[in-house]
This record gives structure tokens, sequence and C-alpha cells, in this order.
């Protein structure tokens, strides 16, 4: 093939991923490091970050370095090169400010780095004030096969593949499948509030599944969820699922109330969303070999329950997730699913009042001894939290209980579930009476758990003294827990600590993220919270020598708080203590990495 003349040649290409966003000082390090300048310029964005951390700049704050911004210029200015760039913000970036010559290129600019995560592209044009050819690939899918389809996502997963150490030696397909999981989900999950709880065992359904698996599964999963919780457009969405629809290897079955099966074969996964016919006994044949299955019942429609022996025969069944539905607790469908890892059961309600005598009758709880989640949202079913169904999960990683039960639980676990790794006791329902109960040594044996949340347990009055013994303890969670009167904790791997007396956030605080997004805080105070209900006087995290995320807020008789020997690096009175106006006492002793003390309005 003959060369096309110089005048059409580049002479370099530079490709810049910053799909995720953020900032600016980021992107224009990845130009500096694409472009390998030498040592001291590169010790320039050290520099600054530096002085940017003393001054209390956030990171996604954080400008171009103007003196880096002309090497760059001179670097580039006597060539012709491409530049391929990842646009992970919503907004045009002007890229002669960070060095980019504005002739003698060609610039391939993509919003987002996946397909499924562009929003409307006129919205798009319009902020694109600088753009000579804009191509959107809106309708793309409506052209193309589901193997097409899944190509596509196999493609794009290999970019995220690439990304992480972790994941380079499992099959890139693995990644794909966890993507179109994720994608499917969220067609599954219309209502906001259960897409967020179930968005966010998304790592939990893949490993639970089988599809991730390894000594490395966790980390893995964790990586996966940051990568692709998608915001996706509806009738991209509803497109791709349609275009599944018509292939026989299609790993999903959806039924609704028009009854008619989305999809063919023998399928893995199995979703059944009805708002007000009854699940007829032949639904049966769709889960034969079903690995996850969700069932989620409008709430007018939960009395009717679930037919007996509905998972009678589905041997492979790993995941199962049941929302507004009605079952016999004595006896529960799914009581003799022996490969079952994942139950998750929000607002379920017992079918029959069997009396509590009939029910220990029933001595194999086959679907116990391999559980590793166990997630019961305002599910009051009292005998599987009796320590004799416990006893029979020895295998649990994670249980988390909302809406049933109080602090008062982790007595019933001391000895118990030795591999806890996450614990979530919160928003118990209301009690006239508080219970007093000693607590004290309920975490002294849990040594592998990571993450404990206590929100919402407004009469807990004091923390268990052994929580100090969770040595692999890394965020604790108290928002809302306005009764404790002193909190002592010296831990040395807890890396973030929440209490916020405004209340519970609506989404929990997951193993990937250590605070929760404050996009799911409360914006005020409760009503149902009094000021003087809020008793904290002091804090003490003295000798928790990884914390590096902080939030406090809403404590108005908080008179000391000492943070000695922590690792945070800017102490902020307006982003992480947050309306203590009696604070009179702060300890900051051995902070070696604190550069900046923000004061706000205190």
């Amino acid at each position: 093939m003959k060369a096309p003349p110089p005048e059409l040649q580049f002479g370099r290409t530079i490709y810049i991923d910053c799909s995720t966003w953020i900032s600016k000082r980021v992107m224009q390090r990845r130009i500096a490091e694409q472009l390998k300048l030498d040592h001291d310029t590169m010790a320039l964005f050290d520099k600054q970050d530096e002085e940017d951390d003393i001054d209390g700049v956030d990171q996604g704050s954080r400008h171009v370095i103007w003196q880096v911004a002309a090497i760059i210029d001179q670097t580039l200015r006597e060539s012709r090169f491409l530049m391929i760039f990842l646009n992970g913000s919503d907004e045009e970036v002007f890229l002669s400010q960070f060095g980019i010559p504005e002739y003698h290129c060609i610039i391939i600019w993509a919003f987002r780095r996946y397909l499924f995560t562009i929003h409307d592209p006129s919205k798009i044009l319009d902020k694109s004030r600088y753009v000579r050819l804009f191509i959107t690939c809106n309708y793309w899918a409506i052209n193309l096969t589901s193997s097409q389809i899944y190509a596509v996502f196999r493609e794009e997963t290999d970019s995220i593949v690439a990304c992480y150490p972790c994941m380079w030696d499992i099959d890139p397909t693995v990644v794909t499948v966890c993507c179109l999981y994720r994608l499917l989900m969220q067609y599954i999950f219309q209502r906001k509030t259960i897409f967020a709880w179930t968005s966010a065992h998304a790592p939990n359904y893949w490993m639970c599944d089988g599809i991730i698996q390894g000594s490395r599964a966790r980390e893995i999963s964790n990586a996966l969820h940051k990568e692709i919780s998608s915001e996706c457009e509806t009738y991209v969405l509803k497109v791709v699922c349609d275009k599944f629809k018509e292939d026989p290897k299609n790993p999903l079955v959806v039924v609704t109330d028009d009854n008619v099966p989305f999809g063919k074969g023998s399928p893995h996964w199995v979703s059944i969303t009805l708002k007000y016919k009854k699940l007829h006994e032949d639904t049966k044949t769709l889960m034969t070999r079903a690995s996850s299955i969700f069932i989620q019942f409008q709430e007018t429609n939960s009395s009717s329950g679930l037919p007996n022996g509905l998972f009678q025969g589905c041997n492979n069944l790993a995941v199962l997730t049941l929302s507004y539905c009605s079952f016999s607790f004595a006896s529960p469908p799914f009581l003799h699913c022996e490969k079952l890892r994942f139950l998750g059961l929000d607002h379920c309600k017992d079918l029959n009042k069997t009396k509590l005598e009939e029910q220990n009758c029933i001595t194999n709880w086959t679907c116990l001894h391999s559980l590793c989640v166990l997630d019961l949202r305002y599910t009051c079913w009292e005998e599987i939290l009796s320590e004799e169904k416990v006893d029979l999960m020895a295998n649990i990683l994670e249980l988390n209980i909302e809406g049933v039960r109080g602090w008062q639980y982790t007595n019933k676990l001391q000895k118990r579930l030795p591999y806890l790794q996450r614990l979530r006791i919160i928003k118990p329902p209301c009690q006239a009476n508080r219970t007093s109960m000693d607590i004290n040594e309920s975490f002294r044996d849990k040594t592998k758990l990571e993450i404990l949340d206590f929100s919402g347990n407004s009469d807990m009055e004091n923390l268990p003294t052994s929580l100090s013994m969770a040595r692999k303890l890394e965020v604790l969670v108290l928002d809302g827990c306005c009764g404790l009167e002193n909190v002592v904790l010296a831990n040395s791997s807890l890396r973030s600590f929440s209490f916020d007396a405004y209340g519970a956030a609506s989404q929990w605080t997951s193993a990937t993220e250590l605070l929760a997004p404050e996009s799911s805080r409360p914006k005020c105070s409760s009503a149902n919270v009094d000021k003087k209900d809020v008793k904290t006087s002091k804090i003490s995290l003295e000798g928790c020598a990884q914390l590096e995320k902080l939030f406090l807020r809403g404590l108005p008789n908080l008179v000391e708080l000492d943070l000695s020997g922590c690792v945070i690096k800017v102490f902020d009175f307006k982003t992480m203590v947050v309306d203590v106006p009696n604070l009179k006492r702060l300890f900051l002793l051995g902070c070696e990495h604190l550069c900046s003390i923000r004061w706000g309005s205190v």
C-alpha cells in the first residue's frame, strides 16, 4: 500500500482516557505522561498538589498548571498529531488551556467511555461549540443483532480489564457477563428504592452466582462495580433487552403481567415482575436451571403468595431476591435449595401464621448451610434470625437487617458467624421503651469484620468495648445514633467514620465508597430528632492510624474531638465536621499528614 503524503501523516498519536472524570489537573497529568515529559516537569504536579492540599482545594476543583501547559505546547507545536480523548465530564473542555495546540492536529472526542451511559445527544451538542463534526450512535442498537450487541459489550469491557491489574488473569468474557447482568438488573428494577438496594448488591450477585470466582473475587467485583454503575437511557435499555428476546442463548427470561416469556431455552437468570396477576405453577418450568431469580410484586398485589414448591427442582439456584412476596415462613419455598448463597427479602410477609411449635418441627433448613449473604428489609421473620437458625449459617459473610431489629441483636451474634465481614443493623422500628443490654463482648470474635453500620439506632447509649478487637474494621457508620454519650474507639484499621445526627442515609456505605454519597444524606435534621436528644459530648478516635474519611454533623453537645494520630490530610469544618457549635477541644497530635485546616464558620 502506498504511504499517504506527508501532509496527511501523524507524527504521534495521543490517547487520553478521562472517562472517569476527576479534574482538569488529572487530565493534564495524563497528557504529560503520554508525552513522557521529563522528571522536573512531572514534579510540578506533586508540588502544586501539595500546595492545594495546604490551601484546602478539593480534588475536583484543581486547575491546570500553566507552566506545564507551556511545555506541552512547545512539545506538540511543531508536529502534526492525532488525539483521542475520552471525556468523562458533561462539559466541553477547552484543550488549549492544557497546552494542546489548536492547529496541525485532529482530535477524536467521545463523551463517556461506554455507549450505554450516553445521555441525550442534543444536550451534548449544545455544549460543543467548537466541534466541526458531531457523530452520535444513539440508535446504534436498533440495527444490530443480539450477538453483535454482545460483541460491543466485549469491546468495551476489554478497556475496563486493561485498567485493573487484578483482572488481567481472568477471562474477559467474565467481565462482559457481569456488565450484561448489571444492565439487565437496571431494566428489571424500575423503582428507584429497590434499584438502589439491588444495585448495591451487584458485587455480591456476581460472586454468589459464580460468575466471578477465586481468591480475588471481591477485589475484582468491587472494581467492576465502580466502573459499570451505568446511567442508561431508558429507550437504549429497552432496545437492547428486546434484541436479547430473539436470541435462543439469551441468559435472561422476564415474566410480566402479559405473561409473555422474554427469552427461550433454559435461562440462567429469571425475573418475574407482577403488578396485578398471580404467579402460576407453570412458571416453575422457567426456573429449573436458573442460578439467579428475582421476583417482585406490586405492594398491593403481595397477598396472593408464592405457590408451594415453587423452587422445587431449582438445583442451581444461588441468588434469590423476593420483594413484596408472601410465603410460609414456617416452610419457605426455597427451604431445600442447597446451593443458595444470596437471600434478599424486601417487605415480605408470612402467608400463614403458623405456630412456633409447628415451625420447629422442620429441622433440615438446607438453604442456610451455604448462605453467604442474608439481607432482610422490613421483613419481620423472627425465626430466621433465631440463634438456632444463625448457627446453621456458618458461611455468612454479610448480614443486613433493615427496619426489623435494633443494635441489641448483636448480643445474639456472639460466638457465631465467624467469617462475618459486613454487618448492617439499621433503621430499627420505633420502640416505646428503651431496652438496656450488655453487648460489650459481641465483637470479641469478629476478627474479619470490615464494615459495621448501626444507622438509625437512636436508643444505643454506648459502643461495645470489644469493637477495638475487630482488627480489620474499616468502616463504622453511626448516623442517627443520637443516644450515644461518648464515642471512644482505638482501631488501627479504621479508614472511615460517619456520625450524622440528622439521620440515616438513604443509601448504604458500600465497600467501594468509604462514605455514603452526599446525595443520599438527609438535607436537614429529622423532625423526630430533638437537639436536646443528641447527647454525644466526646468523640475520640485516637490511634485510628488509617482514618482518612470523616463525617460529623448535627452534634450540638459535642465538646471534645480527638483525632490524634490519624492520616487525614485536610480537616474541613465546611464538609467534614458540620454543625458542632459547642466544640471546645480539638486534638490533632501526631497527625503528620495534616496539611490544612479549613475553619469555615466555627
